[in-house]
């Protein structure tokens, strides 16, 4: 049993709670930004398949083909639209992210780079 490192037994190497560095970076803000990210998801697919089902719906009433053609156009931009716009707001949730999680190394930085020039 001597052989084993207890848990409680501080390493050489390991620096105790007090001497760890300490970025200032609340890392309560990094599950908020997924929660965002996945809320964002969730609302889109939510609107997406509301409006297939009223495509679907319009469609299985449509007794001409210029009406049908009509409408599958109209889906399909409107399909499109919502895609581009749903897709940039996603974009923009995910870099808020990536600048909040790459907060604490650049203060990291910030505080080992030389003042003294």
């Amino acid at each position: 049993m001597s052989d084993q490192i207890r848990t409680d037994q501080k390493l050489p190497h390991q620096p105790n709670g007090n001497d760890q560095l300490n970025t200032g970076a609340s890392s309560s803000a990094l599950p908020g930004g997924f929660v965002a990210i996945a809320s964002a998801y969730g609302d889109y697919t939510k609107k997406s398949l509301e409006d297939a089902k009223l495509f679907v719906e319009m469609l299985s009433g449509v007794k001409s083909l210029d009406k049908a053609i009509e409408i599958q156009a109209d889906f399909a931009k409107a399909t499109y639209d919502t895609f581009v716009a749903e897709s940039q707001k996603i974009g923009a949730l995910y870099g808020d992210l990536a600048k909040q999680s790459y907060k604490p190394f650049a203060e990291l930085v910030a505080r080992m780079t030389p003042t003294n020039r």
